[in-house]
Formats: structure tokens, C-alpha cells, sequence
């Protein structure tokens, strides 16, 4: 019996390999792929499929040369990454807001290395990290994130480049974002702390003898616990919005980096 013979043209395996290097790039970086639970085989894998599937609707790209289709590559590596690290910067949010609130909670002495974000990192940060990757996967919004990912194939096909004046422009607007977004999600919590360090201020004025900043560390600690365990109910509708916001960042990279 003759073997079955394959024959796959050389434009379709570089268009493929092309799209393959840009997911993967996104992956990297992206949340909640880029985090070390996810194994690296299984980005790989996935990185080939999407570029396998998205391949068929895209122009074949045949360089001329060697050096041009290396350059290619890297070209394409280097707006995965681009678009990946804007996601990033869209879902930093919740891991900032979960600093601020180590931050005025009492939290920051407990601050330790988490291997999987590989970051340094108090426990309300942690917590709000490990929350946000795992209602990612719950609520289907990677899908959403991944959907945006390959509708950047339509917007900037794989012969062209990205505008690094665009990227800048979108990447500083992103930070400013985050960094909003993160005080309107633990900007609540702040505020009973707040408003718990005057009621303690207060107490002591009006009493010295109780001495009510030595109460204060662990009365924090507390009202903190119970205030997380209410915002933690609003998280799955953030990430929402913010995966949204990843897909409108995206988009207005390659629709205006052209």
C-alpha cells in the first residue's frame, strides 16, 4: 500500500507559521494566558491552531528572500507582543486595585514572590490576580479576548506594519486607564478604611486611656476581610468591562496603526 502523500504549498505554511507568531506573541503577555499555570506546550498548541484556522481568510505572504521572511517574523512577534502587553495593561487594574488596598489595609508587611504572575505581591493582590485569571476561564472571557485577537487580522493583515507613534499614544492612554480604574475599584474599600483611621482618631481623642491605635492594625485587618468579601461579588462584571475594553484597545491600534 502506496502512503498517503500530504502536499501543502509553501505560501499556505509561511501564512500560517506568520499568524501562528502573532498569537503567540499575544499569549505571552496577554491575560490569563500569559500566567505560569497555563503550560507552555498548551500556548503553543493553541498559538498554531488559531494561525491554522485564520490562515485560509488571509492573503498568502510569500517574501522574496530569507532575510524578508525573518523580518516578517519578527515583525509579526513584535505586534503580538505590542497587543499583548496592552491587555495587560487593561487587566493590571484589578492586581493594582488589589495593592491600593494591601496598602491601606495593613497588608503590605505580608508581601511575598508569587511564582505563577512572578511578581511581588501582598495576599489582596495575589487573591484578586488568582481571582481575575480564574473568572476569566469561568466566565468564557478569554473567548472574548481571543476574538479580538483574531479580528486584528482583518484590521492589519500580515503585510503590514503597526504605527509605533499609535502604539505609544494607545499604550499611555491604557496606563491612564488602569490607573482609573483601579482607584474606582478599591476606591470603596479606601474610603471605610478611611473613614476607620478618623473613628480611631476620634476614640482616642475623646478617651486616651484606651489607647485605640493599638486596636487599629488588627480592627483594619478586619473590616478589610469583610468588604473584600463584598467587592469580590462585583469582580465577575468588571472583568466584563474590562474584557471589552481589551477588545476596543486592540482594536484601535490596527484600525489607526496602519
Amino acid at each position: 500500500m502506496d502512503p498517503i502523500a500530504v502536499t501543502l504549498s509553501l505560501a499556505n505554511v509561511q501564512t500560517t507559521m506568520l499568524a501562528s507568531v502573532r498569537v503567540a506573541g499575544f499569549l505571552v503577555i496577554a491575560p490569563p494566558f500569559a500566567n505560569k499555570a497555563v503550560p507552555g506546550a498548551v500556548k503553543v498548541a493553541l498559538a498554531m491552531a488559531i494561525g491554522a484556522a485564520v490562515a485560509p481568510g488571509l492573503a498568502q505572504q510569500v517574501p522574496d528572500t530569507t532575510g524578508g521572511f525573518i523580518g516578517s517574523v519578527l515583525m509579526q512577534a513584535f505586534i503580538g507582543l505590542a497587543l499583548g502587553f496592552g491587555v495587560y495593561l487593561v487587566f493590571a487594574a484589578v492586581s493594582s486595585a488589589g495593592a491600593v488596598i494591601d496598602q491601606f489595609g495593613g497588608f503590605q508587611m505580608a508581601a511575598a514572590y508569587d511564582p505563577l504572575s512572578q511578581s511581588n505581591g501582598a495576599p489582596m493582590m495575589r487573591l484578586y490576580q488568582m481571582l481575575a485569571v480564574a473568572l476569566l476561564f469561568a466566565s468564557d472571557g478569554y473567548q472574548v479576548v481571543l476574538r479580538g485577537l483574531v479580528s486584528t487580522f482583518t484590521a492589519l493583515p500580515l503585510d503590514m506594519g503597526l504605527s509605533t507613534s499609535t502604539l505609544a499614544e494607545q499604550l499611555t492612554s491604557g496606563l491612564s486607564a488602569m490607573v482609573v480604574a483601579a482607584l474606582q475599584i478599591a476606591g470603596p474599600l479606601v474610603v471605610v478604611l478611611f473613614l476607620t483611621d478618623v473613628g480611631l482618631g476620634l476614640l482616642t481623642k475623646v478617651a486616651p486611656a484606651l489607647n485605640a491605635f493599638a486596636m487599629g492594625f488588627p480592627l483594619k485587618i478586619l473590616v478589610t476581610l469583610v468588604f473584600v468579601g463584598f467587592a469580590v461579588l462585583a469582580l465577575p462584571s468588571v472583568l466584563s468591562g474590562l474584557a471589552d475594553d481589551s477588545v476596543v484597545f486592540m482594536g484601535h491600534v490596527v484600525g489607526a496603526g496602519r
